[in-house]
């Protein structure tokens, strides 16, 4: 069965891909704006801009994640669109360069709030894992497409109107996200069983995914995928005109090579998941991260360039593909809006560190030692993941309960049989002060209320 066969999902794709189209212009749109502004400093504006980006995509998704819960799913979703459209039909209106950091923070924390919650709302539209796996290759093949196309069709459009009409353009493609959305039958959300205090549901999602083994070696793995990425996106423009002494038509070429390679693998990993357990996948593409990487230090010709572009591309994918099943294995229905913040964050994390290191090194010490740097953050990265991530990575595991006497909504289920005077049917969900009796047992564990640690 195609995901696409659901209309919801083919809603939801849609809102995507055009709001991914929009951010693409407007990447471009601001980078001119820079220069417009800044002249020569332009990448002192843009590299501030990003370190902003990512500072909110940090600090903003954990709380947002931790109470989306209190808010209706759907009209969240639609008004961050509609405030993101409002903020980017901001910038052609701007005078000072500090307007454009306070923009591009306020866009980015929306951004931080609505990506989580998107990724969240998909795994409830299946519940099939060979169709949501191909959904998850669809959403990454829509990046990638959007990173290959976007600045193709930025200068196609830059040929009739000016680059403020771009931001113009990017609000309209977040409206129009925003009406695919508001026509689109979503899934009750399920309800959670998390106690009420605001600290203890913003601190959740993240103290959940640390403490679960799969998720610690997905985090690791992702500062590798920072790692190349960080060099892919920094370093290329300094490689192929820097050190290479070539133009901008052989620049776009290297970035689709790597484009090319993460489409490759977004292609295959249905297919690999017959075969092969996630963690062989994973781990696969963060070894080929930690070549690529040690391979650039001998600063390769051409050919060799595209080689290793092309195998960054793959590996980065191989590891960002499956994170989905991922986090959906680890986390109970009601939880996944923290648990995709969470990894939004953490994962965002790894990219500000990569970015500042391939940034810094390079221009400081030279392309050489930024590769050999970072290609010893990715080796480290996949060390890390092999020890943390189980080799027979099983979701049934015994553990035991000791006694607990706490209050928290919940219904009545394996945890919750207890007698009192207010009578509820099992599916209704109510609160009041009860106990647990100690318990042996063996289901599908993750972490949440009843389960506070992994089981050794």
């Amino acid at each position: 069965m195609s995901p696409f066969q659901s209309k919801p999902f083919r809603r939801l794709f849609s809102a995507q891909i055009t709001s991914l189209i929009g951010t693409g212009l407007s990447s471009v749109a601001l980078a001119l704006l820079a220069w417009q502004m800044a002249g020569e400093q332009a990448g002192s504006v843009l590299g501030i801009a990003l370190a902003l980006k990512m500072i909110a995509y940090v600090f903003i998704a954990p709380v947002v994640g931790g109470l989306a819960h209190r808010m209706p799913r759907k009209r969240l979703l639609i008004s961050l669109d509609i405030v993101r459209a409002l903020l980017i039909g901001c910038l052609p209106w701007v005078s000072e360069i500090w307007h454009i950091y306070v923009l591009m923070f306020a866009i980015n924390a929306c951004a931080a709030g609505f990506t989580p919650l998107f990724q969240a709302t998909i795994p409830d539209l299946f519940t099939n894992d060979k169709v949501y796996t191909k959904a998850l290759s669809y959403a990454r093949l829509a990046y990638d497409l959007e990173n290959l196309l976007s600045p193709t069709l930025a200068a196609l459009l830059l040929t009739w109107v000016g680059f403020y009409q771009l931001f113009y353009l990017n609000s309209l493609t977040f409206l129009l996200s925003a009406i695919l959305i508001a026509f689109t039958l979503l899934p009750k959300s399920t309800a959670h069983d998390r106690p009420l205090q605001i600290w203890h549901n913003i601190q959740f999602g993240i103290s959940a995914y640390l403490r679960t083994p799969r998720l610690r070696a997905l985090w690791a793995l992702y500062f590798a995928v920072a790692a190349a990425g960080g060099m892919v996106i920094v370093n290329t423009v300094v490689y192929v005109q820097g050190h290479l002494q070539l133009g901008q038509q052989t620049l776009a070429q290297v970035l689709m090579a790597s484009g090319a390679g993460s489409m490759l693998a977004a292609l295959w990993v249905p297919y690999l998941r017959h075969h092969f357990a996630d963690r062989s996948i994973m781990l696969t593409g963060g070894l080929l991260l930690g070549l690529a990487l040690t391979l650039g230090t001998r600063m390769l010709p051409l050919a060799g360039l595209y080689l290793l572009w092309f195998v960054m591309g793959l590996g980065s994918s191989l590891i960002q593909t499956p994170a989905g099943n991922l986090l959906r294995r680890s986390c109970r229905p009601g939880d996944s809006a923290a648990f995709f913040a969470a990894n939004f964050s953490l994962s965002h994390l790894g990219w500000l560190v990569g970015y500042l290191l391939a940034g810094w090194l390079g221009t400081e010490l030279g392309l050489s030692w930024a590769f050999g740097v970072l290609a010893s953050m990715a080796w480290v990265a996949l060390l890390i993941a092999w020890q943390q991530y189980p080799k027979q990575d099983q979701e049934d595991l015994w553990h035991t309960h000791t006694a607990m006497h706490h209050t928290h909504p919940h219904q009545h289920d394996q945890h919750h049989d207890h007698g009192h005077h207010h009578q509820h049917a099992s599916a209704d969900q109510h609160m009041h002060t009860h106990q647990h009796k100690p318990l042996r047992h063996k289901h599908t564990f993750v972490i949440d209320q009843h389960h506070p640690r992994w089981p050794d």
